[in-house]
Protein backbone atom coordinates (compact mmCIF):
# COMPACT_ATOMS: atom_id res chain seq x y z
CA UNK A 1 0.00 0.00 0.00
CA UNK A 2 2.68 2.42 0.93
CA UNK A 3 4.57 1.93 -2.07
CA UNK A 4 1.42 2.09 -4.48
CA UNK A 5 0.88 5.42 -2.83
CA UNK A 6 4.39 6.65 -2.95
CA UNK A 7 4.14 5.98 -6.94
CA UNK A 8 0.51 7.26 -7.45
CA UNK A 9 2.19 10.64 -5.41
CA UNK A 10 5.22 10.46 -8.13
CA UNK A 11 2.93 10.30 -10.96
CA UNK A 12 0.99 13.76 -9.51
CA UNK A 13 3.91 16.24 -10.78
CA UNK A 14 3.88 14.66 -14.34
CA UNK A 15 3.44 17.04 -17.46
CA UNK A 16 1.01 14.28 -18.99
CA UNK A 17 -2.55 15.45 -18.09
CA UNK A 18 -3.85 11.70 -18.46
CA UNK A 19 -1.13 10.32 -16.17
CA UNK A 20 -1.80 13.46 -13.49
CA UNK A 21 -5.39 13.28 -13.34
CA UNK A 22 -5.47 8.84 -13.15
CA UNK A 23 -3.33 9.31 -10.18
CA UNK A 24 -5.48 11.59 -8.64
CA UNK A 25 -8.45 9.26 -9.35
CA UNK A 26 -6.39 6.42 -7.81
CA UNK A 27 -5.75 8.18 -4.38
CA UNK A 28 -8.97 9.75 -4.03
CA UNK A 29 -10.49 6.09 -4.40
CA UNK A 30 -7.93 4.58 -1.97
CA UNK A 31 -9.96 7.19 0.51
CA UNK A 32 -8.86 7.33 4.27
CA UNK A 33 -6.69 3.97 3.94
CA UNK A 34 -4.41 6.53 1.77
CA UNK A 35 -4.72 9.42 4.73
CA UNK A 36 -1.58 8.37 6.77
CA UNK A 37 0.97 7.98 3.71
CA UNK A 38 -0.57 11.40 2.21
CA UNK A 39 -0.05 13.41 5.30
CA UNK A 40 3.25 14.01 5.42
CA UNK A 41 3.60 15.30 1.64
CA UNK A 42 1.17 18.12 3.29
CA UNK A 43 4.17 19.10 5.66
CA UNK A 44 7.12 19.15 2.81
CA UNK A 45 7.17 22.63 1.46
CA UNK A 46 10.45 22.65 -0.68
CA UNK A 47 10.77 23.39 -3.89
CA UNK A 48 9.08 20.69 -6.23
CA UNK A 49 6.86 19.49 -3.42
CA UNK A 50 3.58 17.36 -4.53
CA UNK A 51 2.58 19.41 -1.12
CA UNK A 52 -0.42 20.86 -2.81
CA UNK A 53 -1.45 18.10 -5.10
CA UNK A 54 -2.05 16.29 -2.11
CA UNK A 55 -3.51 18.87 -0.50
CA UNK A 56 -6.24 18.46 -3.44
CA UNK A 57 -6.18 15.11 -3.56
CA UNK A 58 -7.36 15.02 0.24
CA UNK A 59 -9.91 18.00 -0.42
CA UNK A 60 -11.54 15.97 -2.65
CA UNK A 61 -11.91 12.61 -0.38
CA UNK A 62 -14.38 15.36 1.46
CA UNK A 63 -16.09 14.05 4.79
CA UNK A 64 -15.32 10.24 4.37
CA UNK A 65 -11.43 11.16 5.71
CA UNK A 66 -12.81 12.99 8.84
CA UNK A 67 -12.80 10.30 10.96
CA UNK A 68 -9.10 9.26 10.78
CA UNK A 69 -8.07 12.83 10.68
CA UNK A 70 -9.70 13.20 13.84
CA UNK A 71 -7.83 9.91 15.23
CA UNK A 72 -4.78 11.21 13.93
CA UNK A 73 -5.09 14.28 16.13
CA UNK A 74 -6.47 12.27 19.39
CA UNK A 75 -3.82 9.54 19.16
CA UNK A 76 -1.16 9.97 16.84
CA UNK A 77 0.97 9.77 15.62
CA UNK A 78 2.24 12.73 16.88
CA UNK A 79 4.01 13.97 13.65
CA UNK A 80 1.35 14.28 11.76
CA UNK A 81 -1.20 15.83 14.09
CA UNK A 82 -0.42 19.19 12.87
CA UNK A 83 -1.12 18.66 9.41
CA UNK A 84 -4.54 16.39 10.39
CA UNK A 85 -5.43 19.41 12.19
CA UNK A 86 -4.64 21.70 8.99
CA UNK A 87 -6.30 19.29 7.00
CA UNK A 88 -9.50 19.27 9.38
CA UNK A 89 -10.35 22.88 9.33
CA UNK A 90 -9.59 23.07 5.64
CA UNK A 91 -12.24 20.14 4.84
CA UNK A 92 -14.79 21.18 7.20
CA UNK A 93 -14.24 24.03 8.86
CA UNK A 94 -13.68 24.80 12.56
CA UNK A 95 -17.22 22.48 12.73
CA UNK A 96 -14.74 19.19 12.31
CA UNK A 97 -12.65 19.96 15.25
CA UNK A 98 -13.44 18.86 18.37
CA UNK A 99 -14.02 20.84 21.65
CA UNK A 100 -10.71 20.66 22.47
CA UNK A 101 -8.56 21.51 19.61
CA UNK A 102 -11.56 24.45 19.12
CA UNK A 103 -10.77 26.09 22.60
CA UNK A 104 -7.01 25.32 21.57
CA UNK A 105 -7.24 27.70 18.69
CA UNK A 106 -9.61 30.18 20.16
CA UNK A 107 -6.93 30.72 22.65
CA UNK A 108 -3.98 30.67 20.63
CA UNK A 109 -5.94 33.99 19.18
CA UNK A 110 -6.20 35.63 22.15
CA UNK A 111 -2.61 35.30 22.48
CA UNK A 112 -1.93 36.30 19.40
CA UNK A 113 -4.37 39.59 19.68
CA UNK A 114 -2.41 40.70 22.44
CA UNK A 115 1.36 41.89 20.77
CA UNK A 116 -0.36 41.73 16.93
CA UNK A 117 1.60 45.33 15.85
CA UNK A 118 2.11 46.85 13.33
CA UNK A 119 -0.83 45.76 11.64
CA UNK A 120 -0.97 45.57 7.72
CA UNK A 121 -4.47 45.68 5.98
CA UNK A 122 -4.47 44.97 2.20
CA UNK A 123 -4.51 47.43 -0.35
CA UNK A 124 -4.88 45.20 -3.26
CA UNK A 125 -7.98 43.76 -1.67
CA UNK A 126 -9.24 46.77 -4.15
CA UNK A 127 -12.73 47.43 -2.24
CA UNK A 128 -13.52 48.42 1.66
CA UNK A 129 -15.87 50.23 3.66
CA UNK A 130 -15.23 52.88 6.11
CA UNK A 131 -16.88 54.00 9.12
CA UNK A 132 -16.27 55.82 12.51
CA UNK A 133 -14.36 53.40 15.16
CA UNK A 134 -16.63 54.85 18.23
CA UNK A 135 -19.68 53.67 16.29
CA UNK A 136 -18.66 49.77 15.68
CA UNK A 137 -21.67 48.37 17.38
CA UNK A 138 -24.40 50.67 15.08
CA UNK A 139 -22.06 49.68 11.77
CA UNK A 140 -22.47 45.74 12.80
CA UNK A 141 -26.68 46.40 13.34
CA UNK A 142 -26.91 47.99 9.99
CA UNK A 143 -25.05 45.72 8.02
CA UNK A 144 -26.63 42.37 10.52
CA UNK A 145 -23.66 41.03 11.43
CA UNK A 146 -23.62 37.64 13.58
CA UNK A 147 -20.88 35.62 15.45
CA UNK A 148 -18.54 38.55 16.40
CA UNK A 149 -15.56 37.49 17.34
CA UNK A 150 -11.70 38.87 17.77
CA UNK A 151 -9.56 38.13 15.69
CA UNK A 152 -5.91 39.00 14.31
CA UNK A 153 -5.54 41.08 11.03
CA UNK A 154 -3.71 38.17 9.75
CA UNK A 155 -6.80 35.98 10.00
CA UNK A 156 -9.51 38.53 8.79
CA UNK A 157 -7.95 39.94 5.82
CA UNK A 158 -6.95 36.12 4.48
CA UNK A 159 -10.72 34.96 5.91
CA UNK A 160 -12.78 38.19 3.82
CA UNK A 161 -10.25 38.39 0.79
CA UNK A 162 -8.56 35.21 -0.08
CA UNK A 163 -10.52 32.27 1.34
CA UNK A 164 -13.80 31.26 0.96
CA UNK A 165 -15.84 34.62 2.16
CA UNK A 166 -19.45 32.81 1.07
CA UNK A 167 -21.43 29.85 1.27
CA UNK A 168 -24.62 28.71 0.73
CA UNK A 169 -26.78 26.70 3.07
CA UNK A 170 -30.41 25.32 4.13
CA UNK A 171 -32.32 26.85 7.07
CA UNK A 172 -34.37 24.58 9.62
CA UNK A 173 -37.28 25.01 6.64
CA UNK A 174 -34.96 24.20 3.71
CA UNK A 175 -35.19 27.34 2.59
CA UNK A 176 -31.76 28.53 0.57
CA UNK A 177 -29.54 31.53 2.02
CA UNK A 178 -26.10 32.49 1.12
CA UNK A 179 -23.72 33.94 3.82
CA UNK A 180 -20.55 35.83 3.81
CA UNK A 181 -17.73 36.22 5.95
CA UNK A 182 -16.32 40.07 6.54
CA UNK A 183 -13.96 41.24 8.70
CA UNK A 184 -13.74 44.58 11.00
CA UNK A 185 -10.16 46.30 11.38
CA UNK A 186 -8.57 47.65 15.10
CA UNK A 187 -9.11 51.57 14.98
CA UNK A 188 -6.73 53.20 13.19
CA UNK A 189 -6.52 56.95 13.24
CA UNK A 190 -10.85 56.93 14.80
CA UNK A 191 -11.75 54.46 11.90
CA UNK A 192 -12.45 51.15 11.20
CA UNK A 193 -12.28 49.44 7.71
CA UNK A 194 -14.15 46.42 6.44
CA UNK A 195 -13.16 44.22 4.36
CA UNK A 196 -15.19 41.39 2.28
CA UNK A 197 -14.74 41.12 -1.37
CA UNK A 198 -18.30 38.84 -1.91
CA UNK A 199 -20.30 40.85 0.26
CA UNK A 200 -19.09 43.98 -1.28
CA UNK A 201 -19.30 42.77 -4.34
CA UNK A 202 -23.05 41.29 -4.66
CA UNK A 203 -24.47 43.60 -1.96
CA UNK A 204 -23.36 46.68 -3.31
CA UNK A 205 -20.69 48.40 -1.70
CA UNK A 206 -22.15 51.85 -2.34
CA UNK A 207 -26.06 50.71 -1.13
CA UNK A 208 -23.79 49.37 2.21
CA UNK A 209 -22.58 52.40 2.54
CA UNK A 210 -25.64 54.77 2.89
CA UNK A 211 -26.77 51.95 4.88
CA UNK A 212 -24.58 51.89 7.30
CA UNK A 213 -24.36 55.89 7.31
CA UNK A 214 -28.19 55.66 8.81
CA UNK A 215 -27.06 54.28 12.04
CA UNK A 216 -23.61 55.42 12.43
CA UNK A 217 -23.73 58.77 11.24
CA UNK A 218 -21.10 58.24 8.27
CA UNK A 219 -19.65 55.99 6.18
CA UNK A 220 -17.28 55.47 3.10
CA UNK A 221 -16.93 53.23 -0.12
CA UNK A 222 -13.60 52.78 -2.18
CA UNK A 223 -12.64 50.95 -4.51
CA UNK A 224 -10.26 50.82 -6.99
CA UNK A 225 -10.37 48.40 -9.96
CA UNK A 226 -6.80 48.13 -11.43
CA UNK A 227 -7.75 45.47 -14.78
CA UNK A 228 -10.64 48.38 -15.82
CA UNK A 229 -8.56 51.41 -14.83
CA UNK A 230 -11.36 52.31 -12.61
CA UNK A 231 -11.60 54.25 -9.43
CA UNK A 232 -15.03 54.10 -7.17
CA UNK A 233 -15.26 56.76 -3.79
CA UNK A 234 -18.39 57.45 -1.71
CA UNK A 235 -19.20 59.32 1.34
CA UNK A 236 -22.40 59.36 3.14
CA UNK A 237 -24.39 60.34 5.88
CA UNK A 238 -27.35 60.13 7.83
CA UNK A 239 -28.48 57.83 4.45
CA UNK A 240 -27.78 59.93 1.95
CA UNK A 241 -24.84 59.91 -0.97
CA UNK A 242 -22.78 63.27 -0.32
CA UNK A 243 -20.80 63.03 -2.49
CA UNK A 244 -19.65 60.10 -4.60
CA UNK A 245 -17.13 59.41 -7.74
CA UNK A 246 -17.03 56.65 -10.52
CA UNK A 247 -15.30 55.83 -13.51
CA UNK A 248 -17.86 54.67 -15.25
CA UNK A 249 -21.07 56.21 -13.60
CA UNK A 250 -23.29 58.21 -15.12
CA UNK A 251 -22.91 60.64 -13.86
CA UNK A 252 -19.49 60.73 -13.04
CA UNK A 253 -19.46 62.50 -9.97
CA UNK A 254 -22.58 62.66 -7.41
CA UNK A 255 -23.03 65.75 -4.90
CA UNK A 256 -21.18 69.26 -4.95
CA UNK A 257 -16.85 68.84 -4.34
CA UNK A 258 -15.67 68.49 -0.88
CA UNK A 259 -13.55 71.00 0.69
CA UNK A 260 -10.36 68.43 0.23
CA UNK A 261 -11.37 68.33 -3.76
CA UNK A 262 -11.23 72.28 -3.87
CA UNK A 263 -7.07 72.91 -3.75
CA UNK A 264 -6.74 70.18 -6.86
CA UNK A 265 -10.09 71.99 -8.67
CA UNK A 266 -8.40 75.23 -8.72
CA UNK A 267 -5.14 74.32 -10.43
CA UNK A 268 -7.62 75.63 -13.08
CA UNK A 269 -6.75 79.02 -12.62
CA UNK A 270 -3.07 78.53 -12.45
CA UNK A 271 -1.43 79.77 -15.67
CA UNK A 272 1.60 77.17 -14.50
CA UNK A 273 -0.22 74.41 -13.88
CA UNK A 274 0.34 71.29 -15.27
CA UNK A 275 -2.23 71.06 -18.21
CA UNK A 276 -3.10 67.31 -17.84
CA UNK A 277 -3.66 67.68 -13.61
CA UNK A 278 -6.04 71.14 -14.80
CA UNK A 279 -8.43 68.63 -16.79
CA UNK A 280 -8.25 65.42 -14.59
CA UNK A 281 -9.18 67.28 -11.61
CA UNK A 282 -11.58 69.97 -13.53
CA UNK A 283 -14.68 68.35 -11.53
CA UNK A 284 -13.12 66.94 -8.65
CA UNK A 285 -10.89 63.95 -7.21
CA UNK A 286 -11.36 61.02 -9.25
CA UNK A 287 -8.46 58.72 -7.01
CA UNK A 288 -9.74 56.18 -4.42
CA UNK A 289 -6.85 56.28 -2.69
CA UNK A 290 -6.24 60.52 -2.57
CA UNK A 291 -10.11 60.40 -1.28
CA UNK A 292 -9.41 57.95 1.45
CA UNK A 293 -6.33 59.53 2.80
CA UNK A 294 -8.22 62.64 2.85
CA UNK A 295 -11.74 61.53 4.21
CA UNK A 296 -10.42 58.46 6.39
CA UNK A 297 -7.23 55.97 6.07
CA UNK A 298 -5.90 54.36 3.34
CA UNK A 299 -5.45 50.50 3.77
CA UNK A 300 -1.73 49.04 3.85
CA UNK A 301 0.59 49.07 7.13
CA UNK A 302 -0.51 50.63 9.46
CA UNK A 303 1.42 53.15 12.31
CA UNK A 304 1.22 51.51 15.65
CA UNK A 305 1.03 54.99 17.15
CA UNK A 306 -2.59 55.29 15.47
CA UNK A 307 -3.32 51.35 16.04
CA UNK A 308 -6.08 50.80 18.69
CA UNK A 309 -7.84 47.35 19.83
CA UNK A 310 -8.07 44.28 17.44
CA UNK A 311 -9.88 43.60 14.59
CA UNK A 312 -13.16 41.11 14.40
CA UNK A 313 -14.76 38.24 12.44
CA UNK A 314 -18.48 38.56 11.76
CA UNK A 315 -20.76 36.87 9.18
CA UNK A 316 -24.12 37.67 7.93
CA UNK A 317 -26.52 35.35 8.97
CA UNK A 318 -27.34 33.75 12.35
CA UNK A 319 -27.52 29.92 11.02
CA UNK A 320 -24.12 30.47 9.35
CA UNK A 321 -21.75 31.20 12.19
CA UNK A 322 -17.75 31.41 11.52
CA UNK A 323 -17.06 28.06 12.44
CA UNK A 324 -18.85 27.10 9.23
CA UNK A 325 -16.63 28.53 6.79
CA UNK A 326 -14.20 25.76 5.11
CA UNK A 327 -10.61 26.82 4.66
CA UNK A 328 -7.14 26.54 7.01
CA UNK A 329 -6.11 30.01 8.13
CA UNK A 330 -3.22 31.67 8.93
CA UNK A 331 -3.30 32.92 12.23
Amino acid sequence: MQDTTQTLVGHLSSRDHAVCSAAQDALIALGPAAIDQLLPYTLDRSSGSPRRSVQFVIGRMGDEVLPRLREIRSEGPGRLRGSALEMLVELGGVDALDERDRRAVERLVRIKILDERPVETPSESGRWLAFPADRLDDAVAALGLHDVRPATSVIGVAAATRAADSLEFRDADGEKHRAYRVFITPEFSGWRLLFGNSFLDELGGTNLADKVSEQAGEAHFYAIDTYHSSQLWWLSRDGHVVRGRSTYGEPEFVGDPLPFELEYMEGEDDPFADPYFVEKYAKGVTDADMAADALSVMPGPMPESTTHGHGWLATTHAEAPNSRFKGALPI
